[in-house]
This record gives structure tokens, sequence and C-alpha cells, in this order.
């Protein structure tokens, strides 16, 4: 499978891939003002927004359809930042490239869907565009890479995976565990693959997201998503997990490009390093990867199961995993 590495076309060699903006686009001033906001951090790579939002359940927030795509292309315009919507059909893909959306992604639940995967495939036969992968809800390994391998028979070859954890019945404290070993493993599948991670929907509330987002940033993953809002309180979708821009008493991506927390160190939240190289199981993106890189990630997967994993020696700490952050491939 042929997929171009991140600095082919989005990053400089070695610097993360940075993604930011609101769960959901709700109005054109809520939109254009966060664009604003963010435009003014320099690592910032591309702007996000949900169009469609796919809800549990009805009579509750589910996006504000195509007229979204007409403020994606204003912030486009006036702040020149590339921009990134969810699609879960043909009429969003076809609608997202009308209106020029320069990367899609594709949801959890629309990951763990092949006729949906191959219905949005079969319209981006041609077209050279990048297209990000969120792992399906559960913990499948085999849909997630089986969606890879759909983009790909369509010609895609500019994918990222988005690991934004899995659905676990048993007691925890993430919304969505982060099963950390199945990113690994699909690593182990697709060395050339970047990975992202998405700690906002791993977590369920902000308290917990610089934590989260610093593991995988230790284990070599090559950037981050974060929602962020003008004022979450007031978000008509995940306000708990929405980031205030610029509010020095929340976390808040920083106009150096840094994901921080506060002088004050408000809340317990630490101040996040983003290296261009962290080391670790997921470390870059390149096409050639040396033969000692399988048996490493699966060293680390064992190093995981055991609760524990070792990071690079260009880090001085260890990462200790805590028993809930680990289930088995097989449960």
């Amino acid at each position: 499978m042929e997929i171009h590495s991140l600095h082919t076309w989005i990053t400089k060699p070695e610097e993360p891939l940075i993604i930011a903006g609101p769960c959901g686009a709700e109005s054109e001033v809520q939109v254009l003002q966060t664009a604003k906001e963010l435009s003014e951090i320099k690592s910032l790579k591309l702007f996000r927004a949900g169009i469609w939002k796919p809800r549990t359940r009805p009579n509750s927030f589910e996006g504000v359809g195509e007229k979204g795509l007409v403020w994606l292309n204003q912030v486009q315009k006036a702040f020149n930042l590339k921009t990134t919507v969810e699609v879960a059909n043909a009429q969003h893909t076809e609608l997202a490239l009308k209106y020029g959306v320069d990367v899609l992604w594709i949801g959890a639940r629309t990951t763990g869907n092949p006729f949906s995967v191959q219905e949005i495939a079969d319209v981006l036969k041609g077209v050279d565009i990048p297209v990000f992968i969120k792992n399906p809800i559960h913990t499948d390994l085999q849909l997630w890479l089986g969606a890879f391998e759909r983009f790909s028979n369509s010609g895609i070859k500019k994918m990222v995976a988005i690991h934004r954890g899995f659905h676990y019945a048993g007691k925890t404290k993430y919304r969505n565990k982060p099963m950390w070993e199945l990113p690994i493993e699909l690593k182990t599948l697709l060395p050339q693959l970047p990975i992202i991670c998405d700690p906002s929907h791993i977590c369920g509330n902000r308290e917990m997201i610089a934590d989260v987002a610093q593991k995988a940033l230790d284990l070599g993953m090559n950037g981050l998503m974060i929602e962020s809002h003008i004022n979450p309180s007031e978000a008509l979708s995940d306000a708990q997990i929405d980031f205030k821009l610029h509010d020095g008493d929340e976390l808040t991506l920083s106009t150096s490009g840094l994901v921080s927390a506060s002088q004050d160190q408000v809340s317990g939240l630490g101040t996040l390093d983003l290296p261009g190289n962290v080391g670790g199981a997921l470390v870059g993106d390149s096409l050639e990867v040396e033969e000692t890189l399988v048996s490493d990630v699966q060293s680390q997967i064992e190093e995981l199961a055991n609760d524990q994993v070792s990071i690079s020696p260009n880090h001085e700490s260890t990462f200790n995993v805590a028993e809930t952050d680990v289930v088995a491939l097989s449960e």
C-alpha cells in the first residue's frame, strides 16, 4: 500500500501535525471567530469543524449541513487555513469536494461500516485528496485496516489514522478507552502510515486531555486533533471537551504552536512536550522502515500488557500505563 509521508504534503520533516477547531460548525460568527483565534498558531495545519453530526439519538443538534461549507470557504480565504470535515456518505463527500474542503476524515461510526466506507471511496476514485480515518468504535483492527485498503484501492495515497479510543463496557475513567496497543498494532501492519491522536474523544472531559495527548506524543504519534470553541459552555455538541481559546483557566493552543496550559498550571494541567521526533513505537512516517521496528513494536505491545512502556533514550522519563488503559486485543 502506497502512503505518502506527511512531510511531503502538509508538515515539515519531523514536525507534528496539529489540527484544531470546534466539534460542530454552529454559526458563521462562531466559525470565523474560532478560525481567527486559531490562525495565530503558527504550527496549526488544519481547521476542523463538524458539518454533519451523526448523533446517537435524533432531536439533538446534528449539524448545519451545506451552509457550513460556505463558512469554511470563508475561513480558507480570510485566514489562509486549510479545512477538514467529517463525511459519512457519498452525498457528504460530493458536497465537500464541491466546496473545496482540503482534507476529509472518516468518523468512528462510519469506519465500522464497510458499505459506507466503500461508498465514499467510490466517489473519491481519481481524486487527489487526503483522507484521515478514525478507528472504529469497537476493537476491530481489521475494520480499521480494511478502510485504508478500500481508499488505497481508489487511488488515495495521502492517508492518516486517527486514534480516538474505543468503546468499553467495563468501568473506565475515559469516554473511549485508549487501548494504546491497537494503534501500535496498526503501525506494525502499516509502518508507513502516519497516526495522530484525538485526545478530546478519548477523554470525554477537558481536564484529562493534556495527559492523554502527552502519552500519544511520547509513543511517537505524528500529531493531535483537539476540539476548541470560543465559548465551550454554549457549544451545541461536546461542550465538556471543547477548549476555550486564549483563556488562562483552560488548556489552550498557544501562539507558539505548542499545546500548553496557563502559567499557573491550573487544574494540574502540565505543559505538553511537542518535539519533532520523540521516538517510541510509532515514531516517524518514513516509507523505509528498519526490519527491527516490527520486533521493537511487538516488544512495546508486550510491555503495554505488562502495564509499562519505556520511552526512547531522548526521553528521560518512563511512561507508566495504568491498568485501566490496557485491555487485551481478544477482549
